[in-house]
């Protein structure tokens, strides 16, 4: 028998317990309080600018006249749209990433019923007409690989993906049919001496129909995560599949009605950014939302409410980066890298929120052989 001595590691890592959501705010706030004191570093060293003006560009850059504050909170509603769309997917561990092409296959539907339609029927009738279409246009482009998925176990990630790039061409293809002018490549503003099929405005200002749809769905959805018998299955589904069988909840209907329900939502974004906001229609209107989104979710961890923070997180600092680049005259990566470190810290922190990092002395142990 031999006695030997094996040394400890110094570090180890436990999963914290469920910790009240303040603390975990907390721990954001931290981490971007650090990121905001390394990049004021890196600004006095690489371009040497004062770093409290740099800040303050950002906040003008987002906040600093009345359009400025409208254009963020549409932004900010555009991007919690597409996260709320993804959101119940996501809690069912279906991995959505096919938000873009949702947009786009809802938005395309809008565009070709405001310039097939338009002006041949009452533009009440219209807009109804436009709103179901879109939105089913893009519960379709959801339920495809939902249906997959369920009846032959394919891959949802690569699935996704790929409708995207569907409806990127499908988008490219309608363009060159109805572009205008001809030989532009583009489709001008649909119908912009009639406004057929164009959403109402309150008012007049053009974004606050859209901000206010987005808050109401935020609502629904948050009732429908936590308070529904679908938001109950859908996570059950999410933690186990077995278990959600074993119970009797039909995984497969539960995978493709909570996909309808996402592409619905998706569908729906298109149909604000086209009938809504910008009248036409472009193989780059969704602007990324898709995949923003996925970062929107899960840093929030798939909260409504949660999810209203960092969209509106997300779009100040794309706004500042711009600003700073605009009144410093800088290139526009350096805005790009001050956002980038940002958004390590906050992702950095989720994990001092899900474990706890315990360090101990180098003790040796004895093993017995």
């Amino acid at each position: 028998m031999t006695t030997t001595k094996k040394k400890q590691s110094g570090i180890y890592i436990t999963r914290r317990e469920e910790a009240p959501w303040y603390r975990n705010w907390a721990v954001r706030l931290i981490a971007i309080a650090l990121a905001l004191v390394l990049c004021g570093l890196l600004t006095t060293l690489l371009v040497g600018e004062n770093p409290i003006q740099v800040y303050a560009s950002m906040i003008t850059g987002a906040f600093g006249t009345a359009r400025k504050t409208w254009i963020t909170l549409q932004e900010t509603a555009m991007l919690l749209c597409v996260a709320l769309a993804l959101a119940p997917a996501f809690r069912m561990r279906f991995w959505n990433l096919g938000g873009e092409g949702q947009i786009l296959a809802g938005g395309l539907v809008s565009a070709l019923c405001m310039i097939l339609l338009g002006g041949k029927m009452p533009n009440a009738l219209l807009i109804i007409l436009t709103a179901v279409a879109s939105i089913l246009a893009g519960a379709v482009w959801g339920v495809i690989p939902a249906v997959c998925k369920a009846k032959w176990n394919t891959n949802e990630t690569l699935f996704t993906l790929m409708m995207n790039y569907v409806a990127t061409q499908l988008v490219a293809f309608f363009v060159i049919i109805f572009e205008s002018p001809r030989g532009s490549g583009k489709i001008g503003i649909i119908n912009q001496k009639t406004q057929a099929g164009w959403l109402p405005q309150i008012g007049s200002n053009r974004y606050l129909l859209n901000i206010l749809i987005v808050v109401l769905v935020a609502v629904l959805m948050h009732i429908y995560l936590n308070y529904s018998k679908h938001g109950y299955e859908l996570t059950v589904v999410g933690e186990s599949q077995s278990t959600a069988r074993y119970v009797g909840i039909k995984v497969g209907k539960t995978i493709i009605r909570t996909m309808f329900l996402s592409g619905a939502l998706c569908g729906l974004a298109g149909l604000l950014l086209v009938a809504g906001t910008n009248h036409t229609i472009t193989t780059t209107i969704a602007g990324g939302r898709g995949f923003t989104a996925v970062l929107v979710a899960w840093l929030a961890k798939f909260s409504p409410a949660g999810m209203i923070l960092s969209s509106l997180l997300l779009v100040f600092m794309e706004q500042g980066a711009g600003e700073i680049s605009t009144t410093f005259a800088l290139n526009q990566s350096f805005g790009d890298i001050l956002t980038g470190i940002i958004l390590f810290f906050i992702i950095g922190s989720e994990f001092f929120i899900t474990y706890r990092v315990h360090f101990r002395g180098g003790r040796k142990e004895k093993e017995n052989d």
